[in-house]
């Protein structure tokens, strides 16, 4: 579910244009002016502003943003203004640049969309970097990981409810054979995490669960360390249950000594406009705190300003 408020009665998106001018005129900029704006705007309304302003002014309002706007507070309306599509395959493009073995953006983006949310992200990356998604994860990622991300990032997921029984038992099974012989790069193990349905997903875990009296999750943390296994378990909670993943990704962000700004980031303009609402239930049940009030108590200034209207915080 949604956090995001927008007014019963939504000004034109050439009176919105208007304001953000002049928002950025004179000396200063006026960051809440911009926040009462995009902060309260679909992702269809913000796309028609953008394509406005510049049909209006003959400028990029994301440029211009960029320019007047500073530190996290600017990364986080910039990500807000793209389009999901764009936004992603931004996103992608950071990942696969500065991978690591613990980034999880990748799996974020292959297994938290629809199938055809990831397709719209991978024809985005096209037109903005000339070239593939999967390119870039073949030539960025290294071993084993790459061979589990260019099935994620690549597949094409089926996303209806059927589930075939026999082949759940028959991978649970197969599952449990390579977890206890620590196979965990095994092709047919790879294959059932990177290509499988939700539903079929699901249908296995819990066959093995019942089967073999744990759940998956718990055997793949058999070596703590492993960053591969790490992956594996991001991708099935990523799949499952992902507001309870996206709930431990904001947790670990404000929960320790400082702030990690951009996974904070990320989480909010993602999910703002899908399942935040969920998220931050999910967050109170476990922690006993709002996720607003854990947000306010760790940031300040716009940047908390304009995830706090992100949050459903305040008026339209």
């Amino acid at each position: 579910m949604s956090t995001l408020k927008v007014p019963q009665s939504v000004p034109s998106a050439a009176d919105d244009c208007e304001q953000l001018r002049k928002a950025f005129a004179g000396w200063g900029t006026n960051e809440g002016l911009i926040i009462s704006i995009l902060g309260h705007r679909r992702a269809d309304q913000r796309k028609i502003i953008r394509e406005t302003y510049a049909k209006t002014y003959g400028e990029d309002l994301l440029k211009v943003l960029d320019k007047e706007l500073t530190s996290d507070f600017e990364r986080l309306v910039h990500l807000w203004a793209l389009d999901s599509a764009e936004r992603d395959a931004f996103l992608a493009n950071e990942a696969a640049k500065k991978w690591s073995s613990s980034n999880r953006v990748l799996v974020e983006i292959s297994c938290a969309r629809s199938s055809e949310q990831l397709l719209a992200a991978r024809r985005a990356y096209h037109v903005l970097y000339k070239k593939s998604l999967e390119e870039d994860v073949a030539h960025r990622t290294t071993g084993d990981f790459r061979k589990l991300l260019l099935l994620l990032v690549s597949s094409y997921r089926y996303e209806g409810d059927e589930v075939d029984l026999s082949l759940a038992k028959t991978e649970a099974k197969l599952l449990h054979e390579k977890i206890s012989k620590k196979a965990y790069t095994d092709d047919d193990f790879i294959k059932i995490f990177a290509t499988r349905s939700r539903a079929q997903l699901n249908a296995a875990f819990n066959h093995y669960k019942d089967e073999f009296g744990k759940d998956i999750n718990k055997d793949l943390k058999a070596d703590p360390k492993n960053e591969f296994l790490a992956l594996l378990r991001a991708t099935t909670k990523c799949l499952i249950h992902p507001e309870k993943y996206f709930a431990k990704v904001v947790r670990l962000a404000i929960g320790g000594q400082g702030t990690n700004e951009e996974n904070l980031t990320r989480v909010v303009v993602t999910r703002a406009e899908v399942d935040l609402k969920i998220i931050g239930e999910e967050y109170q049940r476990r922690n006993s705190v709002p996720l607003e009030r854990a947000i306010a108590k760790d940031t300040s200034g716009d940047y908390e300003k304009m995830l706090l209207a992100l949050l459903g915080q305040g008026d339209a």
